[in-house]
């Protein structure tokens, strides 16, 4: 049995565990804040650092917070809830601006106040875990256990939507009614500004009376029910007559945007759309300017930007969503100002970039691999000021490291953008510049 101990909290690391130093250790340790005293239990020990779990907090800190959610400590998700929303996002700040010190030996000239948005039933988008283990009373659904591949079973999710939450308990009882409970192993859900969208993934066909039993689900709840028997693509609604897309809009630039439930797009729509004005301010698109959009998806960043004037290249890997942006584009009146191309753009070159044609500057946007490829495909005819958005503040600083030590570039700024509250998740953007 292991004993507990008892240490002084010191600060927060990137993934909101608490870090105490005992006997030259470093312990991280969960659900504790920075100048607390807590009793500790460790579960895991190396040579050099121990983690552990807090078992009581002896000396509170004024900053905690108490979990908005009941299933905090199971549910493997939003593991910062115990702490109060300025200390995640100041902690979220610290740890971007450590990567880019240790990482990138780079300093931002200026810190750019943080972009919050509602800190609960902000996520318009989920996956969610189904499984079928009848010893624990039939269908489960949640997200995975804490530390575990096993499902939380949830019947409330706090950072759903309240309309999307209470409908836990009915998808359980819908779930273990159908035909093939077992080959159904996720749900999708998507919100749009008009109506939303449930997609099962099954991987067996569904009876008629499974289609039957979900268009009856649909109609109750006002939902759209959707089956996926494949790949993403597959995805369709079990109705014909619903719509094939759902919508959200930028009310600030008057532009809606078109989307599958199964695209990507960003899971908060409010911090989307603070985080899209300030990428705007940063990267002051002009008319007569031509601007880059790499990693467009369907038009995110892109139609802003052709809002504003400029004309604008978005370039993203998934034909499909080149295509969503093409037809987002022209549903809102900017075609003229929009072109947009298939490319890899994990395989950028030199000569791959510069077959996009003069630019004046440029917006990125990646996955969490960052964009190395493209940083160092770069040349003298590169544009002079980058706009880049991250979801990593690993890659963004070790691409921050090449724009400043070899390709000339100063830092002007960088801050978050508190994406996804109540989880150690980082969202952040930077301006880099060229003399």
């Amino acid at each position: 049995m292991t004993t507990a101990s008892i240490a002084t909290i010191e600060s927060l690391e990137h993934e909101g565990r608490g870090v105490a130093r005992v006997d030259g250790k470093a312990i991280f340790i969960e659900g504790a804040l920075p100048r607390e005293t807590v009793e500790y239990s460790s579960y895991r020990k190396r040579e050099r650092f121990e983690q552990a779990g807090t078992v009581r907090v002896i000396r509170a800190s004024a900053q905690r917070a108490v979990p908005g959610c009941k299933y905090y400590g199971v549910c493997g998700g939003c593991s910062m809830q115990h702490a109060e929303l300025g200390l995640q996002v100041a902690t979220k700040q610290r740890v971007l601006e450590d990567a880019l010190r240790h990482i990138a030996r780079v300093q931002a000239d200026c810190i750019y106040p943080a972009i919050y948005g509602p800190a609960w039933g902000y996520r318009y988008r989920a996956r969610i875990g189904v499984r079928v283990v009848p010893n624990k009373g039939g269908v489960l659904i949640g997200f995975h256990e804490k530390k575990s591949s096993y499902i939380a079973d949830i019947d409330s999710c706090a950072v759903l939507p309240r309309h999307v939450s209470d409908l836990l308990p009915y998808l359980h009882e819908l779930i273990a009614g159908m035909s093939v409970p077992d080959r159904i192993p996720q749900i999708e859900l998507a919100v749009g500004d008009d109506r939303t969208v449930i997609v099962l993934r099954n991987l067996t066909p569904l009876t008629s009376a499974d289609i039957h039993l979900l268009q009856v689900f649909g109609a109750q709840h006002r939902v759209s029910m959707w089956q996926q028997p494949g790949n993403p693509e597959t995805a369709r609604p079990v109705r014909s007559d619903e719509p094939a897309f759902l919508e959200y809009s930028l009310p600030e630039f008057d532009i809606r945007l078109k989307f599958r439930p199964t695209d990507f797009t960003q899971v908060n729509v409010h911090t989307n759309r603070l985080l899209i004005r300030r990428a705007m301010q940063l990267l002051d698109p002009q008319p007569g300017e031509r601007i880059a959009d790499l990693f467009c998806g369907l038009g995110n960043f892109t139609l802003p930007i052709a809002r504003c004037g400029a004309k604008v290249v978005g370039v993203e890997g998934s034909a499909e969503l080149v295509q969503r942006a093409r037809d987002n584009a022209a549903d809102n009146g900017l075609a003229k100002l929009c072109e947009f191309k298939v490319a890899n753009l994990f395989e950028a070159s030199t000569a791959s970039l510069n077959k996009l044609g003069r630019l004046d500057k440029m917006l990125v946007d990646p996955p969490r691999d960052g964009a190395m490829a493209v940083i160092r495909a770069l040349d003298e005819h590169a544009p002079k000021r980058i706009v880049y958005v991250s979801c990593n503040p690993a890659t963004l600083a070790r691409d921050a490291a090449i724009l400043f030590h070899e390709k000339g570039y100063i830092m002007k700024g960088a801050g978050v953008a508190n994406m996804f509250p109540q989880t150690s998740h980082v969202e952040s953007i930077a301006l880099f510049e060229r003399a």
